[in-house]
């Protein structure tokens, strides 16, 4: 679980949201869900961690190409 949640923690910073913001736009969760998660009070299931890998992976971060000037 604790990997699962750095996942998201990581993929989170690399896109400048917030962990609530993304599951909320992944799989519509409530606005305090990622609390839960995190102070242990509930858990998601596998099927909603493959929803959010599969949703950060179709909607991976913004990668700034640099200029060959």
């Amino acid at each position: 679980m604790d990997e699962f949640l750095e996942e998201v923690r990581v993929y989170c910073a690399a896109t400048g949201t917030k962990p609530q913001r993304l599951l909320r736009a992944a799989i519509g969760s409530s606005w305090n869900q990622w609390d839960k998660w995190c102070s242990g009070q509930s858990s998601p299931t596998l099927a909603v961690v493959d929803r959010l890998r599969k949703w950060m992976a179709d909607h991976p971060p913004a990668v700034e190409s640099e200029d060959a000037a």
